[in-house]
């Protein structure tokens, strides 16, 4: 069995590049009256990897002849807030803090009202089963 390091290193490459969207952690982009809202995640990434070889025999050692490889990798993402758009307006709503919280609910006033409205149209919307 061989270890190919290149191959390794390109598979857990695409690997994070399919899996470390903003899309994947917190969601999509959404709209919300005039508001349109947007995710925005904090990214990490760590690789590493590597390989031996030997040859001929030694003494205490053995016959000779050898071989190895490995690769490992890590990535941590996180949300961190959200980019909220109106007309040609843009804010960064930070996740973090209570302070960005609280600016979200002053630019955003109606925001959970909204929510609370969709959710009680679509549920009278739903037909009943009997």
């Amino acid at each position: 069995m061989s270890f190919n390091i290149e191959s390794s290193v390109k598979e857990m490459t695409d690997f994070f590049k399919t899996e470390a969207k903003t899309e994947t952690v917190v969601g999509e982009a959404f709209k919300l009256g005039d508001f349109t809202c947007l995710p925005v995640i904090k990214f990490g990434l760590g690789l590493g990897y590597g390989a031996g070889e030997g040859k001929g025999a030694q003494q205490g050692k053995g016959s000779g002849e050898g071989g190895g490889g490995g690769a490992g990798g890590g990535m941590g993402v996180e949300p961190i807030g959200f980019l909220v758009t109106k007309d040609d307006q843009i804010s960064f709503i930070s996740t973090h803090h209570s302070k960005g919280l609280s600016a979200m609910f002053e630019k955003v006033p109606d925001l959970l009202e909204k929510y609370l409205s969709k959710k009680e149209k679509e549920r009278k919307e739903e037909p009943v089963m009997a």
